[in-house]
């Protein structure tokens, strides 16, 4: 199969990546990080979660984040909406596009959110009404499709099984997201083989972590297998709560330096990438997670 020529990035880095942080984040740095990303050529960019600050906390100024942006005509500002109590607060804030998620895995499900797959897929029933009355687009995410943090290997036919429920229920794309970062290139081609025998291949997208080292590598294994969207964090944002000390998401910068290399056109300028990037690392007082983005700074 040919690789596709053009490919989507959705940015998760203002959602996925600053829920882990431990320290409170200003809804003026989470702005100007959406704007720094928008600024840098990015479709798509996942905003914030509209999730019980009990829970999520890093997550509770989502509203005036979404208040405070300047949103660009074609970009997709979008938020996690795990419940219809949090579609609600996402529509009042103006969002268009929500996203639900569910593991692929029971252990994982009953630990991260307190039920069993079947319940929360039930969950999203309302939500899936409510955005269909509203004209509000929904993604679905799956997590742990390449191993859990307590039940180990999860076959694709399992993860095969989640994704296409949450098709069937209305999710125009699912994101296949390896949560642990332990998959491999080989364990990526036969997921998307699988998955991809119940759900067109361009509804899917691949979510990696680089835990293991080997993001990079699945997502060249997913481009093989027609993938054509994937999920990354600015800077590499976001550990894994799973594993101490590991990285988390894969690097926006990283993944975009793979597809430029491979001639992808994706529209997004590296060097604002970067400087979004490293922008945000100063407010956290961390170093910056992208390989990429390291070696250009030194260069400067």
């Amino acid at each position: 199969m040919d690789i596709p020529q053009q490919v989507r990035l959705v940015e998760v880095g203002p959602r996925d990546g600053l829920q882990n942080e431990k320290q409170p984040i200003e809804v003026a740095d989470k702005v100007r990080l959406v704007d720094d990303l928008t600024e840098a050529g990015l479709g798509y960019i996942e905003v914030g979660s509209f999730v019980s600050p009990k829970w999520v906390p890093q997550m509770a100024g989502s509203a005036e984040v979404f208040a405070g942006i300047r949103q660009k005509p074609g970009v997709t500002y979008a938020a996690l909406a795990p419940n219809l109590k949090g579609f609600e607060a996402a529509l009042e804030s103006g969002v268009k596009e929500v996203a639900v998620f569910a593991a692929a895995s029971e252990a994982f499900s009953q630990r991260n959110i307190n039920c069993s797959i079947a319940e929360s897929l039930e969950r999203f029933v309302p939500v899936m009404d409510a955005a269909r009355q509203h004209g509000i687009r929904v993604r679905g995410y799956v997590s742990c499709v390449l191993g859990c943090p307590y039940d180990g290997f999860i076959a694709p036919e399992q993860v095969a099984g989640v994704a296409r429920e949450l098709h069937a229920m209305g999710c125009y794309e699912v994101s296949l997201g390896d949560t642990i970062g332990t998959g491999t290139a080989g364990d990526t081609r036969r997921l998307f083989e699988v998955v991809g025998k119940d759900i067109p291949r361009d509804k899917l997208a691949g979510h990696f972590h680089d835990t293991y080292g080997q993001a990079l590598a699945n997502i060249y294994a997913s481009l093989l297998e027609g993938i054509a969207v994937f999920d990354s964090s600015v800077a590499g944002l976001g550990g894994c709560p799973y594993a101490k000390g590991a990285t988390g998401n894969v690097a926006s910068e990283d993944v975009l330096y793979l597809l430029e290399g491979l001639g992808i056109r994706t529209g997004i300028d590296m060097d604002k990438l970067i400087d979004a990037g490293q922008r945000i690392c100063q407010v956290l007082g961390k170093a910056n997670g992208s390989r990429v983005a390291r070696a250009r700074l030194a260069q400067r």
